[in-house]
């Protein structure tokens, strides 16, 4: 059986733009903030972007919608700094406009006649090119010293089902635009989501679904000659049985006498009600640590490094943001 690589590794350390993706309902965004968290500590300038438009990063930290502007979202402990930005595709459309074509007025007179939603809605893919554009133009800021603006760039991408011809969207276009300022954005674009710069992190759950497109995920990334990063594994649930017992008991081979004995030599008479629940509770719990370990085995299959995030019983805020980033760091993000 293959086994899954442990924490960050030293070429992941090297990247710079950092994709999250997952199924729906993984935690994706959550663990998107975390990881820009944890990669600004010790005193590093991350920015936090979000490209879906769902202002999910806004809920997270409990602001106001963020505005298409990067602004300071979170400290972190050494002087760290977290901004973020929310992509507006219109205001990108028109700074693409401004930048390349010098139309910033007929831009603007294009909004107000709706033809960026017509442009948008006539080719779909513009969108998407628009979104990876503004990104790469983040990632390869420099200030007056020659520095980068950000030591790294985390963006909270779409789901799995999507992320491919999300990335991969800039490269059809270089097809169909063969010179001029589009061309040169395109292949520019193109040359950063297929470098080792760039690296596209996939959350899943130790679930059967959420697993198989995550295996699913890595294969069309591969095949895309994009960079699969780490497996984010979320709510991790410790096992509360012995592993040498879960198989017995994920059959239902649960000895009833047994537990009321033990119980009974800790001090507790249960009735028989509540003994049959505790029994049929442990049958219940076997059963998922079984499942999960199916589903361990699954991911281990894809060979990337792997990193696992607790099940935060107490819903996730701010302070949560924290903590996950810390676990982050103990693994090896840096």
């Amino acid at each position: 059986m293959t086994t899954p690589s442990a924490g960050w590794t030293d070429e992941l350390a090297r990247a710079r733009l950092h994709f999250v993706t997952g199924k729906g309902g993984t935690g994706k965004t959550t663990l998107a903030a975390a990881l820009g968290l944890a990669l600004a500590s010790g005193g590093r300038r991350v920015l936090l972007i979000e490209v879906e438009g769902r202002q999910g990063i806004a809920q997270l930290f409990d602001t106001e919608p963020l505005p298409y502007a990067e602004q300071r979202i979170a400290a972190v402990p050494g002087g760290g700094e977290l901004r973020a930005l929310h992509i507006d595709v219109e205001a990108a459309l028109l700074e693409y406009f401004e930048m390349f074509y010098n139309l910033g007025f007929a831009g603007r007179t294009l909004r107000r006649m709706g033809a960026i939603e017509f442009a948008t809605t006539l080719a779909p893919g513009l969108r998407d090119v628009l979104l990876t554009g503004k990104i790469k133009e983040c990632v390869g800021r420099t200030e007056s010293d020659g520095r980068h603006t950000y030591d790294a760039v985390v963006v909270d991408a779409p789901p799995t089902g999507r992320v491919v011809k999300f990335l991969d969207v800039t490269k059809a276009l270089t097809d169909l635009a063969k010179t001029g300022p589009i061309r040169g954005q395109a292949d520019g674009v193109v040359r950063l989501l297929h470098s080792g710069e760039t690296a596209v992190h996939l959350t899943t759950l130790l679930e059967e679904m959420p697993v198989r497109e995550t295996v699913e995920a890595v294969a069309e990334l591969d095949g895309a000659d994009l960079r699969p990063g780490a497996v984010l594994v979320n709510r991790v649930r410790p096992p509360r049985l012995p592993a040498r017992s879960v198989t017995a008991a994920a059959d239902g081979r649960v000895d009833a006498d047994r537990v009321r004995s033990g119980l009974a030599s800790a001090g507790l008479n249960l009735p028989e009600a509540t003994l049959d629940a505790l029994v049929e509770e442990t049958v219940e719990h076997a059963v998922r640590v079984a499942a999960e370990q199916r589903a361990r085995e699954q991911l281990a299959e894809a060979d990337l490094p792997t990193l696992e995030l607790p099940d935060l019983t107490d819903g996730v805020d701010v302070a949560a943001l924290y903590e996950l980033a810390e676990t982050l760091q103990e693994q090896g993000v840096r």
